[in-house]
């Protein structure tokens, strides 16, 4: 673990460490540089100090106690005057984690109106749902967002803390890690809870050639963000239970030196991420016109269709509409995948879908591995044959 100290007979009092710190924590007092408790050990007072006054030094604490950190925590975003789907899936896997080791699953909730969504939080069995909710907090800024949960998590302590892997929470989870000196895994895959309550974080790693278990053993609390899709929602049920807690603000929030000048709404978008049924297209399609078959076959089911990364990467289509761990993750009731191998990257993002059929040449493919109805033979030949039929029934 990284701690700065400032060199007192070497230190001028120039000041240029302090105008350089991000963070706010460096004073000037009695002609030398102090450290308060702003400072998260980035080291760019380091790099900038002149004399060398300043000095990042690498300790090694003890294991902290775990006893003394206990439930899970997820991190519920509301955003765009709604409850974004990934926090009721986050809930609906920390309480299957929290079965294991008698845990409760909590929430907390920061934004302007926040305080909506805190009751309907109880439907889903939280324990507590605490809230931030302040005019200070009308739009995302990432150190006040980060202050509010730093703030809640000293208060309760929680051993997990899950974070959605959306654009907010992304930015949110790292600072948070940041702030506490501990780990964080991002875009997990799968997550289990051993019974020493150390979380295994799943993803895959090494360019998709194996899954990656990953565990903070020695710091608390372990941080791991998770993509929208992975995870299932639980039930909603009829009867609430917990409570909703109302926190106010930690003080300096308001005087952020942040400010948000205006907000406007990125106009809604269809997303392969909502669709019901999907057809892929990888790298077994020999160009890009080829891709119209594929259109034409979703359009027929009245589904959506996307791509693999391949084809993004020889600008066939674009990111929006890629399934990986670089693109998209989805969930739907079907998927038909036409020449797609069936790397760990893109298989990690589609394994959950309900009913899975893979068309490829090599019955060797991974993508067999995960499918439910394997179709050996040329995509050129069934495709078009799928299409022919599905345009028969319908005269």
């Amino acid at each position: 673990m990284a701690k700065i100290a400032v060199l007192e007979r070497k230190c001028t009092g120039c000041g240029l460490c302090a105008e350089k710190c991000p963070f706010g924590a460096i004073d000037i007092k009695g002609g030398k540089a102090e450290l308060n408790a702003n400072c998260r050990a980035c080291g760019i007072c380091v790099k900038n100090c002149p004399e060398e006054a300043v000095l990042r030094l690498e300790t090694r604490e003890d294991s902290v106690d775990k006893s003394k950190w206990n439930d899970i925590l997820v991190f519920a975003e509301v955003s765009g005057g709604r409850l974004h789907p990934v926090s009721l899936e986050l809930i609906g896997k920390g309480r299957e984690l929290a079965k294991n080791v008698g845990y409760q699953v909590k929430a907390v909730l920061v934004g302007k109106g926040a305080a909506d969504f805190a009751e309907e939080l109880r439907h889903y069995g939280v324990s507590e749902a605490a809230v931030y909710d302040d005019e200070a907090l009308f739009c995302f800024r990432a150190d006040a967002y980060a202050s509010c949960v730093e703030d809640y998590i000293r208060y309760a302590r929680p051993s997990v803390v899950l974070v959605g892997a959306t654009s907010l929470g992304r930015s949110l989870a790292p600072r948070l890690a940041a702030r506490f000196r501990t780990g964080l895994t991002a875009d997990c895959t799968r997550l289990e809870l051993r019974g020493n309550t150390d979380l295994v974080q799943i993803r895959p790693a090494f360019g998709g050639n194996i899954m990656a278990q990953i565990i903070t053993a020695r710091t608390r609390p372990q941080f791991a963000t998770v993509r929208y899709k992975v995870m299932d929602p639980p039930v909603r049920e009829e009867e609430a239970s917990g409570i909703v807690l109302r926190r106010a603000i930690p003080k300096g929030v308001a005087e952020s030196r942040v400010s948000c000048v205006s907000v406007l709404p990125i106009p809604p978008k269809k997303s392969i991420s909502d669709a019901d049924i999907l057809v892929v297209g990888g790298r077994g399609l020999r160009k890009e016109a080829d891709l119209d078959m594929i259109r034409e076959l979703a359009g027929l089911l009245g589904g959506d269709w996307a791509t693999t990364r391949p084809l993004v990467e020889k600008g066939w289509n674009t990111n929006e509409r890629q399934i990986g761990l670089s693109g998209r993750t989805v969930r739907p009731k079907l998927i038909i995948t036409c020449g797609v191998s069936g790397a760990i990257q893109f298989t990690a993002c589609m394994n959950g879908s309900e009913h899975i059929v893979a068309i490829n040449t090599d019955k060797n493919a991974p993508i067999f591995d995960v499918a439910d109805v394997a179709v050996v033979g040329d995509l050129y030949e069934i495709v078009p044959e799928l299409i022919r039929r599905l345009k028969e029934d319908r005269t």
